[in-house]
């Protein structure tokens, strides 16, 4: 009887031990998960950020397509000289 006493407070001491361990574990997770949480936030604005750019980007070289286009065929005057301005 004594012996099977002495085994169930064994185990409710190791469980306890367990159970603190687990909780700092969970912790440290958590703390792991809310700074890589932070991270995702600031890569996704990143990428937003550099999708607008690019799209501006393209919208600007399709501009300027359409104007050499346009010039090449005559249906606008060709760009001011700079000499001229001057």
């Amino acid at each position: 009887m004594l012996k099977q006493l002495v085994e169930l407070v064994t185990s409710l001491l190791s469980l306890a031990r367990d159970t603190r361990e687990n909780k700092k574990a969970l912790a440290q997770f958590q703390h792991e998960m809310r700074e890589l949480t932070i991270l995702v936030e600031k890569l996704s604005a990143e990428v937003r950020h550099i999708s607008d750019r690019e799209k501006l980007e393209r919208e600007k070289l399709a501009l300027q397509l359409e104007n050499v286009l346009l010039r090449s065929g005559r249906l606008l005057p060709p760009p001011p000289d700079s000499k001229k301005r001057k």
